[in-house]
């Protein structure tokens, strides 16, 4: 899936790039599989802003995925190759043989009429999921659990994808593609192959009406205001030297958040900074 641009014949189409949905098999979505996505406005339960510059944009549906992949011994076919608004990634709909449908992440590889199967019988390839204990060393992976059961959290973005270095008893050892090593159960459930649409990261949205489209509002920068409104406010010209905060004085970009100790011992190294 490549990138489209466009003849300048506006200046804003001289920049936009979007994405090639030649792969896309199937425009509407599988109703059954749909549900209500209510917006916040980055408002919490009190009214109050807790995500900045969020409002407006496209409605959407949520599409309702099989991040558990619980369904061991029953192939499914796949049926088509959708887009999802909510998410980077594509989305891949699956016909079970005993009559269910479901949604899975699009994994590069994975084609239309494919077959694709969970458990610990399946093959090592695009699409089939089973547990780290079944999974040989080297082999990529995405869609991964956390903890056994949950349900996949981590390295579901487009182009995402993971290691598994070794095991070592009950514990297996992932390389994150942030480049944190970090040690999950053997019985975490993963996904064969690289998450799809390789080219998101390289849209070019082109004006600005199209980040609104997503529901992004516009950002006002700290140094374009006065001191009452931002640490990073005031000054004849432009000030240097000021660390980055936050309008509330916390520091911000690259400042370190985590505070897990409880965690802290999955970590084996850090991510790359």
């Amino acid at each position: 899936m490549g990138l489209k641009s466009f003849n300048p014949y506006t200046a804003s189409r001289r920049f936009i790039t979007v994405l090639d949905k030649s792969a896309i098999t199937k425009e509407q979505p599988e109703k059954a599989l749909l549900e209500p996505k209510k917006r916040t406005g980055g408002r919490n339960s009190h009214g109050e802003i807790t995500s900045w510059h969020r409002g407006g944009g496209h409605k959407q549906q949520y599409r309702k995925i099989d991040f558990k992949r619980d369904k061991a011994g029953i192939p499914a076919k796949v049926a088509a190759i959708e887009y999802d608004p909510n998410r980077s990634a594509q989305l891949a709909l699956l016909h079970y043989a005993d009559g269910d449908k479901r949604y899975i992440l699009h994994p590069i590889g994975l084609e239309v009429g494919m077959t694709v199967s969970t458990g610990e019988g399946a093959d090592i390839l695009p699409g089939n999921a089973m547990a780290f204990r079944h999974i040989p060393p080297g082999t990529m992976v995405h869609n991964i659990e956390l903890y056994p059961g949950r349900g996949a959290q981590v390295v579901r973005s487009a182009g995402g994808a993971a290691q598994l270095l070794s095991k070592e008893g009950d514990l297996a050892l992932i390389k994150l593609p942030s480049g944190e090593v970090r040690k999950f159960s053997v019985d975490c459930m993963a996904t064969i192959g690289q998450v799809g649409n390789l080219d998101h990261e390289n849209v070019t949205y082109g004006k600005a009406g199209r980040t609104r489209w997503h529901g992004k509002r516009p950002t006002v920068r700290g140094v374009a205001m006065n001191p009452v409104d931002h640490p990073h406010g005031g000054g004849e010209g432009r000030v240097k030297g000021n660390h980055p905060q936050t309008p509330w004085g916390f520091p911000t970009l690259g400042a370190k958040t985590r505070h897990n100790k409880r965690t802290d011992k999955m970590i084996v190294q850090r991510r790359k900074s």
